[in-house]
């Protein structure tokens, strides 16, 4: 399966990748250093070649939303040029082309999209709230504490997870997953899909951090247990006892499809739903979704679990987003074909 996840996930790159660069021509962008490279946009003025206009005008008249792009490229310095415009700037992971919290934003900060019956009707959205982009969800722990994370979007009563190009729902050390309070009345561990581990780190080094469209954040730690971190504080040769105690653990049973287990157990602690937003062309996402889902114990909560394509979510949007989708993703509604990729110019 996660040869399969890669190899999906890196047709879709290219294809990207491909677009982007026709895209991109007239806008300010650079591409990384990385073969094959790919295209970083900058601001321009009220424009942002990452961003369907209308979209990026509200995400600047809406505090909230703007924050957003205060989340810095965390590699922009080694593997991207200085920004053309401004020297000083530093680059937002929003910026990337290969975004999917970009993505999700061009279509729900687009005015009337959220309001939209159909789009609610879609995702199955009574309430009309305004969409919040990286909520808290605070997911309670045995402890007593909250897990850190954020969900992508909030709306209404509804989570959301996009994706894009990430490889996969990422993995976790068996013994944080079973930390959250709900995790046995949720799911059933024994058939949930399970990972050997073999390193402790909370997130390799990758080029581009759209690979994650969540940082590794706990309460819990992930390398030493608090009652050992304590002792360990306690002892003189705490740095070698440390080491010890982690090589000894090197590898360890883990869980594939972190993010799904963790939202589905964010929706049933608020008493929401949760969809998972993914583009067609990722088959392997769709079913790592439904293996995770065949291990939800109660009927009433599995309703509550959805999975939508970016495609079929295009049917419901204005002709005008269609297009840009179209150009620059390659997503268009069902039934329809998408642009040739060396066409993808044009949407001044």
């Amino acid at each position: 399966m996660g040869a399969a996840a890669g190899w999906y996930a890196n047709q879709l790159r290219l294809e990207l990748g491909q677009r982007n660069h026709r895209y991109a021509r007239g806008r300010p962008h650079v591409e990384s250093y990385g073969n094959p490279p790919i295209v970083v946009y900058e601001p321009d003025n009220d424009c942002h070649g990452n961003f369907f206009t209308p979209a990026y005008a509200a995400i600047a008249a809406n505090p909230e939303w703007a924050r957003r792009f205060d989340k810095v490229h965390t590699q922009g310095a080694r593997s991207l040029p200085k920004p053309r415009f401004d020297l000083k700037r530093r680059w937002r992971e929003l910026d990337s082309s290969m975004s999917s919290d970009a993505l999700l934003m061009n279509v729900f900060c687009t005015p009337g999209v959220a309001e939209s019956a159909a789009v609610r009707n879609v995702l199955g959205v009574e309430d009309h709230a305004q969409p919040v982009f990286g909520w808290k969800a605070r997911v309670p722990l045995l402890s007593g504490k909250f897990d850190r994370t954020e969900v992508d979007m909030r709306l209404g009563s509804l989570l959301v997870e996009a994706k894009l190009t990430e490889t996969n729902f990422q993995m976790r050390e068996a013994r944080i997953v079973e930390a959250y309070r709900d995790f046995d009345t949720v799911f059933d561990r024994e058939l949930l899909p399970r990972v050997e581990l073999t390193t402790t780190r909370r997130k390799d080094a990758v080029e581009f951090p759209e690979a994650y469209s969540q940082e590794f954040e706990s309460v819990i730690d992930t390398t030493i247990p608090f009652d050992a971190l304590a002792e360990l504080r306690e002892n003189s040769a705490s740095a070698i006892a440390a080491e010890e105690f982690n090589a000894a653990r090197a590898s360890e049973g883990g869980y594939l499809s972190y993010q799904l287990i963790r939202n589905a157990l964010a929706a049933y602690a608020g008493g929401c739903s949760f969809c998972v937003l993914h583009d067609e062309r990722r088959p392997d996402l769709r079913e790592e979704w439904f293996r995770v889902m065949s291990a939800v114990r109660s009927a009433e909560m599995r309703v509550r679990l959805k999975v939508l394509t970016w495609q079929e979510l295009a049917a419901m949007l204005p002709d005008d987003l269609q297009q840009f989708l179209d150009v620059k993703y390659g997503i268009v509604a069902p039934g329809k074909t998408s642009s040739p990729v060396g066409e993808a110019t044009g949407l001044d």
